[in-house]
């Protein structure tokens, strides 16, 4: 698995220091921006992530930062095979991978420090899919939803 890695200009300080955990942790990734705390449209960096990891659900998977996460979550929920999913505790990290198979981790810079966040991405980044009764929920949002509203 390979992590898409993007944050906007409220998100800029940490996503580097996210990306200092994930080189320690051994994590392969990739940076889509942006690369400094200059103003910035965070819904062009919320849709180059999303956009990858819609493109292959099943090799990639996203961590993208915003000043609150609110918008990049809405963006790449706009995504076909996104399941993108703000968290802000251990809790809601772990059962977006366990219940929800969340693809797309959201992150609120201005509302999680830096030790918070990277506690979520270690529980995000290692929890697995429960699959069962939560698989027939995921397919539903594929073969139905996403079929219906994404021709």
């Amino acid at each position: 698995m390979k992590l898409i890695l993007a944050a906007d200009h409220a998100g800029f300080a940490l996503k580097e220091a996210v990306k200092e955990f994930l080189n320690r942790s051994d994590v392969e990734f990739e940076d889509l921006g942006t690369d400094s705390d200059a103003s910035v449209n965070w819904a062009d960096y919320g849709a180059r992530a999303a956009r990858r990891v819609s493109e292959s659900p099943d090799r990639l998977r996203g961590v993208i930062i915003c000043g609150t996460g609110i918008g990049m979550c809405m963006v790449a929920n706009k995504f076909k095979n996104v399941r993108a999913a703000l968290c802000h505790d251990e809790y809601t990290a772990e059962m977006s991978r366990r219940h929800n198979n969340a693809n797309v981790l959201n992150i609120g810079a201005r509302v999680l420090d830096a030790k918070q966040t990277l506690r979520i991405i270690d529980i995000w980044l290692n929890t697995p899919f429960d699959g069962g009764r939560h698989q027939v929920r995921l397919d539903y949002i594929h073969d139905t939803v996403e079929k219906e509203n994404f021709k």
